[in-house]
């Protein structure tokens, strides 16, 4: 009798450990919502790191577009995305960014022309003499030759565009003058590993040397090319002032740069999140243009009346009509149909 009450007894133990041991952990189960916190579903708290890099300096507009972008970030994800901004191809060039992007080891870049590499309709963003004006620059981005090269860039580099920042005329410098097609013979010219500005530029008789942008003022400085093509906004970042004589008014491409994120990146976001970039980059984009408008003449005075570069105005028309020709005799059937749709846009 009292070993069978023995054996109850422990019998009854057992199972009042077991209970007690099933409700504790029913408590450490994710929490359901209640009258707590409103109903409302728990909030994922990930915090997203994101790497930015491009190759301009701390005083150009585009890095202060880029400050300005993750700014909004973390303030509008109250927290839930971090931008590092790295300037100067503190991350390399942009065919470093870009290839990184695609690896995971970066995230962000500034990137325009060199996406050819990738993609290779997005060279005609590129295409000496085709855009005319700032407004036909907007008309071309927003219509259907925009659409197609987002979609190129998205399908073919795995990026996704978030925003584009409008860039002042290319010009090209020098330590001699260039008055007309003719000065360009066997010029030793550094110019963006661009597989399009490669062949014009020897049509036009120069020799071109594609070269990353971290590279060029050495290679100025020792003679390794001899005159190089930018903006006049890179060339005072660049500090190719210093090594230069002359800007020369070639004008040769009005164009834009895109700031982009990694496909892979951007579909990890939650939806709410992903708006919260998209909105922040309109406002870096209004914020940017601002700055390049006012930043326009300035870098002009800079660089010509401050610094004392001589100014050339160079007679275009030849170039104009060489590069025509050769569009004409070898841009492919795809090529050709978007070079006319943006020249109509006009």
């Amino acid at each position: 009798m009292k070993k069978n009450l023995l054996k109850l007894t422990t019998v009854l133990v057992l199972v009042l450990l077991t209970v007690s041991l099933l409700s504790g952990c029913n408590t450490s189960s994710p929490k359901t919502p209640d009258d707590s916190n409103g109903g409302s579903e728990v909030q994922d708290d990930t915090v997203y790191e994101f790497r930015f890099g491009h190759a301009a300096d701390q005083n150009n507009t585009w890095h202060k577009a880029a400050m300005k972008f993750a700014e909004e970030v973390e303030e509008k994800s109250e927290g839930r995305i971090n931008i590092r901004v790295y300037p100067n191809e503190q991350l390399g060039g942009e065919i470093d960014n870009i290839t990184a992007i695609q690896a995971g080891t970066a995230d962000m870049v500034l990137s325009g022309e060199s996406l050819q590499n990738f993609a290779d309709i997005v060279g005609i963003m590129s295409t000496p003499y085709l855009i005319q004006d700032s407004d036909h620059l907007q008309a071309v981005i927003n219509g259907e030759p925009g659409q197609r090269i987002e979609q190129a860039i998205e399908e073919g580099a795995g990026l996704k565009v978030l925003t584009y920042f409008e860039r002042g005329p290319r010009m090209l410098t020098s330590n001699k003058p260039i008055n007309d097609i003719n000065d360009l013979d066997g010029l030793r010219l550094r110019i963006p590993n661009v597989p399009l500005f490669v062949e014009v530029w020897n049509e036009w008789g120069a020799r071109p040397t594609p070269m990353d942008f971290s590279e060029l003022f050495t290679g100025l400085q020792q003679n390794t090319v001899e005159a190089q093509e930018n903006p006049l906004a890179l060339t005072r970042s660049g500090g190719f002032y210093e090594v230069q004589n002359y800007v020369n008014n070639t004008a040769h491409v009005r164009g834009w740069i895109y700031m982009l994120i990694g496909e892979d990146q951007w579909n990890e976001l939650p939806e709410d999140l992903q708006q919260v970039m998209i909105d922040a980059a309109q406002v870096a984009q209004d914020y940017e243009h601002q700055l390049f408008l006012e930043d326009e003449e300035a870098v002009y005075n800079f660089v010509v009346e401050e610094q004392g570069l001589e100014f050339i105005e160079t007679d275009v028309t030849e170039m104009i009509q060489v590069a025509e020709e050769y569009y004409e005799n070898n841009f492919s059937e795809e090529y050709l149909e978007m070079y006319n749709m943006i020249r109509d846009l006009r």
